[in-house]
C-alpha cells in the first residue's frame, strides 16, 4: 500500500491541529494554551488550503489569527496577575 505526498502532508497537518488542540486544553499557562490555539487555528486553515477552499483558509487566517486571538492575546498580556501566591 504506497501513501502518496497529499495523504502524507494531510496526516503531518492533522496530526499538529490535534496536538494543539491537546496542547491548548493542557497548557499550563493561558498565554501558552492561547499559542497552541494559534497553532490549531493554522493547522485548519492548511486543511482547507487542500480542500481547494481558499477563500475559507483566507477567513480562517483573518478572522481568528488575524483579529481575535491577537486581541486575546493582548488582553492577557495586560491583565494583572498577582506576583505572590498568599496560601490560607
Amino acid at each position: 500500500m504506497a501513501i502518496d505526498f497529499e495523504s502524507l502532508v494531510f496526516v503531518i497537518v492533522a496530526g499538529s491541529a490535534i496536538a494543539g488542540a491537546i496542547g491548548c486544553v493542557f497548557a499550563n499557562r493561558v498565554a501558552h494554551s492561547l499559542l497552541w490555539l494559534m497553532l490549531t487555528f493554522t493547522a485548519v486553515a492548511a486543511v482547507f488550503l487542500m480542500a481547494n477552499a481558499e477563500m475559507l483558509a483566507a477567513i480562517q487566517i483573518l478572522v481568528y489569527l488575524g483579529s481575535v486571538m491577537i486581541v486575546v492575546q493582548f488582553g492577557v498580556m495586560l491583565t494583572r496577575r498577582r506576583i505572590q501566591d498568599v496560601e490560607i
